[in-house]
């Protein structure tokens, strides 16, 4: 009956044992052996975060389809639903608390001047429309109509270095990223220094975030009121916000491409107001790195779940599906930073996701690597297929930013968007602060 409660090669990193204490905390442990066990049912849910566009059973005869007849008789749909429903959200998440966290490494990346920089933002996922969601999902009000699915929100703490997620907040989406971030503030740590945008600028946030003993750089409205209370030498000034003093950093930053020139004003916040020690143009630079969550939020939206909508429509079920999802995908960036940390010097931006999401589908279809054999392969052949076709190094690179939201197919015809991607030069000036 155990059998199909695995995940390929990715079981070394959530072993049975794992699996098997968070069903005793959570009290999920099954007091007879059925059909679908308590441990099967948490793999059958991270197997399903790796095929989103098959149905349970569809992905329970992966699980089984190279156990050499181990496997048992296969379960119903209704079977599948019922296991599912009686283990509950809790074992999934706290499995997720157990393994996030940053990818442990030793690359440079993720770094500056000793400080862990991280990452927050928010995003939004559809979730299947009907009764029971829609008490507690709504749809979004859009400017050519409502979404065509009711929306969930999910905000979360990321490490730069190597996209691996260290907690995350998720809900209806009438609560916004603020309340999310307040929650997500627990886990901030002094030599952390925290990237956010504009809508993480408000002074109570800040002072609650920099009240952790983490820094914070974040991006406000260059028209916001702030009062200087004094000068640096690079031209930046400090001002108060609350109790908190934050140095003032203006700039216009232009990005120069074969389709001609932009310039922006920008406007930044930092608790780091030391300007000998982190001068105003190496902040500028270092802000681009709040992007990396944005390219965390693709990897899950658009090569995860491939733009598809969630399944379980019950509240209860989408969050057991969600945190089944960020555990499969903070599983793989443990794989891929493993991968990397093996060749010295190389960054872990240079793991291709879609090379170790496939590699992990393969292995769960073969059953390969569940059990760790007398040769133990540290990177396993996940690993190995990262490895052999890492990505060129990272260019700066820039493109309109297009939102792309499940609406109503009756509005979704608009104009025509360009989404062609140059190779770009950037330079910044730096606006020194009125007398």
């Amino acid at each position: 009956m155990f059998a199909p409660g695995h995940l390929g090669e990715l079981t070394r990193i959530i072993p049975f044992e794992m699996v098997d204490e968070v069903l005793a905390q959570t009290r999920a442990l099954e007091r007879r052996v059925r059909l679908v066990p308590a441990r099967v049912t948490v793999y059958l849910l991270l197997a399903a975060a790796l095929f989103t566009d098959l149905g349970y059973r569809q992905v329970f005869d992966r699980l089984c389809a190279g156990l050499a007849g181990l496997a048992p008789v296969r379960p119903s749909g209704s079977a599948l639903r019922q296991a599912r429903q009686r283990l509950g959200p809790a074992p999934m998440k706290a499995l997720f608390d157990l393994i996030s966290g940053p990818a442990v490494t030793t690359a440079a990346a993720g770094w500056w001047r000793g400080l862990r920089v991280v990452a927050v933002d928010g995003t939004l996922l559809p979730v299947p429309d009907c009764p029971a969601n829609l008490a507690v999902f709504a749809r979004q009000r859009l400017a050519n109509g409502i979404s065509g699915y009711p929306q969930l929100r999910l905000t979360a703490l990321v490490a730069c270095g190597t996209r691996s997620v260290i907690a995350a907040v998720f809900g209806p989406a009438a609560i916004g990223e603020l309340d999310h971030a307040r929650r997500l503030a627990a886990h901030l740590r002094t030599g952390m220094l925290l990237l956010g945008d504009r809508n993480f600028a408000a002074a109570d946030l800040l002072n609650q975030m920099a009240g952790t003993g983490a820094d914070v750089l974040v991006r406000c409205k260059s028209g916001r009121n702030l009062p200087a209370v004094g000068r640096c030498r690079d031209g930046s000034f400090l001002a108060r916000l609350g109790a908190l003093t934050v140095r003032v950093i203006d700039a216009e930053i232009t990005i120069r491409t074969a389709a001609g020139r932009r310039t922006g004003h920008y406007r930044l916040l930092t608790t780091l107001t030391d300007a000998s020690a982190c001068p105003a143009a190496d902040l500028i630079r270092l802000y681009h790195e709040r992007w990396e969550i944005e390219t965390t939020y693709a990897e899950l939206k658009s090569t995860i779940l491939s733009g598809h909508v969630l399944r379980a429509h019950t509240p209860a079920g989408i969050e057991q599906e969600v945190w089944a999802l960020l555990t499969v995908y903070q599983v793989l960036r443990t794989a891929m930073t493993d991968a990397t940390d093996s060749i010295p010097g190389t960054d872990p931006d240079r793991a291709g996701f879609t090379t170790a999401l496939a590699a992990a589908r393969d292995q769960l279809i073969l059953a390969a690597g569940v059990i760790t054999g007398t040769d133990i392969d540290l990177i396993g052949s996940i690993g190995h297929h990262v490895l052999a076709h890492l990505l060129p190094a990272r260019r700066i690179r820039t493109k309109d930013r297009i939102v792309k939201r499940a609406i109503s197919k009756y509005n979704a015809r608009g104009p025509t968007i360009d989404r062609t991607t140059y190779k770009a030069t950037i330079s910044i000036t730096m606006i020194p602060a009125s007398p």
